[in-house]
């Protein structure tokens, strides 16, 4: 029989959001995707990307994907040689862990918040210093001049909501000697600030950011990294050299550059949110203040939460309920449409009733 590496062999995988089969009837809530559709350039480029019955497809598609990382340069204000891109910004954590981090080598992040910061530091054989949050998710100060290779920080963080200023990443990041800063913006377009300054300016702060959420294309997997010329050189060395097909990279450059329409999604997915949030705290659940796309709400007790969890489940509904330390008494519930949002409060607010 095969025999895998030590530490592949004890790790546990990533496991994802439910996913529910193709055609389900359900009000899906778990995985933070947007409520709205893509700007309708997406389809429009990928329409013409397939012209001449998909002629293209029998070629490669740019492996620097220039098209994209113009568009996010243009964009951001980035030099293009900062940019990079990833099949989602997971690859490009796996690309960073496989570049910085060897077997037996730190990295830190605080707890709770995205769990595949410590898949990847298992499938690295890398030692992880994890440091929790308080009640409140501020940033602990074990994390400042921790030694670590990489310390990881989702900015707003999940599932909590959080952000954090570029006052404290600064200071985290002139903290670090040769370590590296990665701030995880996976969530950025919903708050009110980021990071990507301390990227232009700091030659160890490496800011992350997805498609997956405002940009409405979680299908496509689609992520971008702003750093250093040189960080964006040496990962380069660790990319897969075909890693986004092409019409993943036309698809993300029209997204990008319809800035309207981008803000328009996100403005309306703010509002329901600070409306959700509003109605949780009035049913008594304690509410962490998101700038995020989700919400984080606490309930008396953790058999509280994982009832409500099954019950809203049992009525087609999806959040997500993580049975596991400081998060098990919460629900993690993403931010739908309006019409589904009234659906959620509607059957939360029955669960409740029954005491």
């Amino acid at each position: 029989m095969p025999t895998f590496r030590p530490n592949i062999e004890a790790m546990q995988p990533y496991v994802p959001g439910e996913q529910p089969p193709a055609g389900a009837k359900v009000i899906k809530l778990n995985t933070n995707e947007n409520p709205y559709p893509p700007s309708p350039n997406v389809a429009a480029a990928i329409q013409a990307e397939l012209a001449n019955g998909g002629d293209r497809l029998r070629l490669y598609p740019d492996p620097k994907a220039t098209a994209l990382r113009q568009a996010a340069a243009e964009v951001y204000g980035f030099p293009v040689e900062q940019v990079l891109h990833g099949n989602g910004s997971d690859e490009l954590l796996a690309m960073l862990f496989r570049a910085f981090v060897g077997e037996g080598q730190t990295i830190a992040y605080p707890y709770p918040t995205y769990v595949l910061y410590e898949t990847l530091a298992h499938a690295q054989a890398a030692r992880a210093l994890v440091f929790d949050f308080d009640r409140d998710f501020n940033l602990p100060r074990e994390l400042f001049g921790c030694g670590a290779r990489l310390v990881l920080v989702a900015s707003p963080n999940s599932p909590s909501g959080t952000v954090y200023s570029s006052r404290q990443l600064r200071e985290l990041a002139a903290s670090l000697g040769d370590g590296v800063l990665v701030v995880d913006e996976a969530y950025a377009e919903f708050a009110d600030s980021n990071s990507l300054a301390l990227a232009r300016e700091l030659g160890n702060v490496i800011v992350l950011r997805t498609f997956s959420k405002s940009h409405s294309l979680a299908g496509m997997r689609l992520g971008l990294l702003f750093a250093s010329a040189r960080v964006v050189e040496g990962l380069g060395k660790v990319k897969d050299s075909y890693n986004l097909d092409r019409l993943s990279i036309v698809a993300g450059a029209a997204a990008l550059r319809d800035v309207a329409w981008t803000a328009q999604n996100t403005r309306r997915v703010r509002g329901t949110r600070e409306r959700l949030s509003r109605a949780l705290a009035e049913l008594k659940l304690d509410v962490v203040p998101s700038q995020s796309n989700f919400i984080f709400a606490r309930m008396k007790d953790p058999p509280t939460a994982a009832g409500a969890y099954r019950f809203l489940k049992d009525r087609g509904i999806l959040i997500r309920y993580f049975p596991a330390r400081l998060l098990d008494d919460g629900l993690r519930i993403s931010v739908g449409t309006d019409a589904e949002t009234d659906a959620l409060l509607a059957a939360l607010k029955e669960y409740l009733a029954r005491g």
